[in-house]
């Protein structure tokens, strides 16, 4: 296995974990039971993956022949269902800091997996293509949650929560220039994840929004203004 496979196999298992948690944190909060929050918890963490190798014709999707991965996301699940159960209340009582948790796990997995998209795509051929690979990098993002918070009948987060899918696109960007001027594979990993995580964790904190027109208010809405 060559360095920059080495690079990326350990970005893609910082990823999964890190969206595990964040998917096992959520489907919990929603009440799901041990199945609920097992396959919630591996959407969250390949769906996104899916649809990126849907898309550039890659079948069957490499979740289902990387079975190492789905373990890592199953035992994540099961450790967070774990540590739920012991603390019972605290752990619901707690929203703010849990909410808090939630955001760092997921800042974390989604510009991870915002690199990764970004790599398929080059590796697949269509290196050239920047549109395509930096769609890739957002759909390997953001992918998973959307399709997580419609299995649980949610609005998807992504449409309403602050500054999200277009902190993929930055780090996706940022990370296809850098690995096009040839900059060092580990330098063009780390620096594309931290501005996606620092892009998220002050659009959470200061609230930032896309501008909206308006619309009927919903519960998932207010809960994250």
């Amino acid at each position: 296995m060559e360095f920059i496979d080495v690079v990326f196999y350990i970005a893609e298992i910082i990823g999964i974990i890190a969206f595990a948690i964040s998917g096992a944190m959520i489907a919990i909060d929603r009440g799901l039971d041990l199945f609920g929050v097992l396959f919630l918890t591996v959407i969250n963490s390949f769906g996104g993956g899916i649809m990126r190798d849907l898309i550039i014709g890659e079948i069957p999707p490499k979740m289902f022949y990387s079975f190492e991965y789905l373990l890592y996301a199953g035992a994540c699940a099961v450790v967070v269902m774990i540590v739920a159960a012991v603390l019972k209340d605290k752990f619901f009582k707690n929203r703010v800091a849990i909410d808090r948790f939630i955001n760092v796990f997921d800042a974390i997995g989604l510009g991870t997996f915002a690199i990764i998209g970004v790599r398929a795509g080059v590796t697949a051929g269509y290196g050239e293509n920047v549109f395509l690979c930096v769609f890739l990098g957002m759909t390997t993002g953001i992918g998973g949650g959307i399709l997580r918070d419609l299995l649980s009948r949610e609005k998807p987060l992504v449409l309403v929560k602050q500054i999200y899918a277009i902190a993929a696109i930055f780090g996706a960007i940022l990370y296809y220039y850098m690995q096009r001027f040839n900059i060092n594979y580990t330098v063009s990993i780390i620096i594309p994840v931290l501005l996606v995580v620092v892009i998220r964790m002050l659009a959470a904190h200061f609230r930032w929004d896309l501008p909206k027109v308006g619309g009927r208010s919903s519960g998932l809405d207010k809960k994250h203004k």
